[in-house]
C-alpha cells in the first residue's frame, strides 16, 4: 500500500494506536499545489504537485517534568509509520524535561469532516484566470510592455489528533500571483502582486493597465540623494512591515526587556499609545476572505509557540486598538511566566481604522513626496527598537502637486514599523494586499497605504 493510498485521517488513527508514550500528538498536513510561470508575454511552465508530511509529538512523563519528542517525515509509508512513532518517543525519552509542558488539550469539539478526503487544487484553479492572463500577454505585446510573473495556489488539509481525544481538521487554500512589466530595453520595471483564495478576485487585464501606467511615470528619470522624505507606503509594504512587527511582538521577549515592547524599567508597553491614528491591528481566523486555522496547529516549540497547545481554539484578537497596545502573543506557557492572557498567534493580520481614501486619492493630495512601489531584502538592525533595513524595488515615483512627475533611483531604508506607526499622519482605505517580502511565510494580510512624513531614506541603491 502506498503512502498515499491510505487516507490521512487513517494515518493518524493507526499513529496514535501505535503510540506508548503517556501523551501523543499527531499532525498528517495533506498538500497540493498548481501552478503557472511565464515570460516575456508568453507562458512558459505549468505543473501539480501533491504531497503528506506527517509530524508526531510525544511526551513522557517523568519525576523532574514532562518531555517531548517531535519528529517530522515526508512521505511515509504504512511500514514506516511505526519506526516514525518510536522514533519521537525516544526522542522524548532522551529529552530533559520540557520547558513548556503543559497538559495536551481537551474538550475541543470534533471537526466533522475529519474523516473525509483532504481538499485538493488542481490546474482547474486557473480555468478562468489563464485565458484572461493570454489577452493581457496580447494588449501588452501591442503596448510595447513584456509581462513575467507566475500565479501559484496551494492547499493545505491538515489533520490532528491527539490521545486526549481531539480530531481536528482544516482546509486552507493560499493563492499568490506576482506580475512584473517591464520595458522591451529592460530599462524600466514595474510590479503588482496579488493574495487570493481561488484566483476568481483576480484581474490580470486589471494588473496590466496599472503597470502600463507605472512604466509611462518612469520614463522621466529624477536621481534624488538620500534623506528623510514624505513617502506613501501601499498596502504592500506597509504589509510587510507589520508582519514583522507580529513576529516580533513575543509576550515573554518583551517582559524580559528585549524589545521594542518592553517597558524601560520591567514589564511591557501593554496599554500605550503607538499611533495617535485610530488605527486597530488585529487578526481573526473567521476574516471574511482572509481565514486562516481557528486553532492552533504546532509542528514545532520556540518562543510563543508550544507543541503542548494543538488544537487550542484561537479567537478574535485585537493586538493594538484604536492606536493603543492590547496584546502580545503568548503560548500557554508563556502566559503562565509572564501573567499577560493567552494570546497565540494567528494566520492573518488587518490594520484598519484610516480613512476611506484610496492611494490615489492620496497622490493627489501629497504637495511633494515619494510614491513606493513595495519593499524587498528586510533584514533586522536592532530588536531593542526593531530597527529595520531593507531596499526599495520596481519603482519609487517622485510626486509633485499631487501628480506623479517621474520615476527615481532606488533606496536603502533604515526603519522601525513601531516609529513609522508612531509618525504617520495619514492611513487610506484597508484592502486585502501581497506582503511581498515574506509572501513565502505569510500571505493574508489587509492593509492601508499610509503617509509618513519622514521616512528614512538612508542611502542610495542601485537595485531595480
Amino acid at each position: 500500500m502506498s503512502a498515499r493510498s491510505s487516507k490521512p485521517h487513517e494515518v493518524v488513527e493507526r499513529a496514535l494506536e501505535l503510540s506508548r508514550a503517556d501523551g501523543c500528538v499527531v499532525i498528517a498536513d495533506e498538500q497540493s499545489t498548481a501552478n503557472l510561470r511565464w515570460a516575456g508575454n508568453t507562458l512558459t511552465t505549468n505543473g501539480v504537485t501533491r504531497g503528506r508530511t506527517l509530524t508526531v509529538v510525544a511526551t513522557v512523563d517523568g519525576k523532574e517534568g514532562t518531555a517531548s519528542g517531535v519528529v517530522s517525515r515526508s512521505a511515509v509509508t504504512p511500514d514506516e509509520l511505526e519506526p516514525l512513532v518510536r522514533a519521537a518517543e525516544a526522542a522524548a525519552r532522551g529529552a530533559g524535561p520540557a520547558e513548556d509542558a503543559q497538559s495536551l488539550v481537551t474538550g475541543v469539539e470534533r471537526s466533522p469532516e475529519f474523516t473525509e478526503a483532504p481538499a485538493e487544487t488542481s490546474s482547474a484553479v486557473f480555468a478562468d484566470f489563464a485565458p484572461a492572463l493570454g489577452e493581457a500577454f496580447a494588449r501588452a505585446r501591442a503596448g510595447g510592455r513584456e509581462l513575467y510573473g507566475f500565479a501559484n495556489h496551494e492547499m493545505v488539509s491538515s489533520y490532528i489528533g491527539t490521545s486526549t481525544g481531539l480530531r481536528l481538521r482544516h482546509d486552507q487554500p493560499n493563492g499568490t500571483l506576482e506580475l512584473n512589466a517591464k520595458s522591451p530595453d529592460r530599462t524600466r520595471s514595474a510590479w503588482a502582486g496579488r493574495s487570493t483564495r481561488d484566483f476568481k478576485d483576480v484581474d490580470p487585464a486589471a494588473l496590466d493597465a496599472e503597470l502600463a501606467v507605472r512604466l509611462g511615470w518612469a520614463e522621466r528619470r529624477v536621481e534624488l540623494p538620500a534623506g528623510r522624505y514624505e513617502t506613501l507606503l501601499p498596502p504592500t509594504a506597509v504589509a510587510d512591515l507589520l508582519i514583522y512587527q507580529m513576529w516580533s511582538a513575543s509576550g515573554r521577549d518583551a517582559v524580559e526587556g528585549r524589545t521594542v515592547f518592553s517597558k524601560p524599567g520591567g514589564g511591557t508597553r501593554v496599554g500605550e499609545k503607538l499611533t495617535d491614528l485610530p488605527l486597530t491591528l488585529r487578526s481573526d481566523p473567521n476574516e471574511p476572505g482572509l481565514e486562516s486555522a481557528p486553532f492552533v496547529i504546532a509542528h514545532s516549540s520556540g518562543g510563543d509557540q508550544s507543541v503542548f497547545d494543538n488544537g487550542l481554539p484561537l479567537a478574535a484578537t485585537e493586538w493594538m486598538r484604536e492606536g493603543e497596545l492590547r496584546h502580545l502573543t503568548t503560548s500557554r506557557h508563556s502566559a503562565g511566566l509572564t501573567g499577560l492572557p493567552v494570546a497565540p498567534g494567528i494566520d492573518n493580520i488587518v490594520l484598519d481604522g484610516g480613512e476611506d481614501r484610496s492611494l490615489e486619492e492620496m497622490v493627489a493630495n501629497t504637495g511633494r513626496g515619494l510614491l513606493l512601489t513595495c519593499l524587498w531584502y528586510i533584514r533586522e538592525v536592532d530588536p531593542a527598537s526593531l530597527l529595520l533595513t531593507g531596499l526599495t524595488r520596481d519603482g519609487v515615483y517622485l510626486v509633485e502637486n499631487g501628480e506623479v512627475t517621474g520615476e527615481v533611483n532606488n533606496f536603502r531604508f533604515n526603519e522601525s514599523p513601531v516609529g513609522v506607526l508612531g509618525r504617520a499622519t495619514e492611513a487610506g482605505r484597508t484592502e486585502k494586499t501581497l506582503p511581498r517580502e515574506w509572501s513565502d511565510w505569510f500571505t493574508r494580510a489587509a492593509m492601508p497605504a499610509l503617509r509618513v512624513p519622514d521616512f528614512n531614506m538612508s542611502s542610495v541603491s542601485q537595485g531595480v
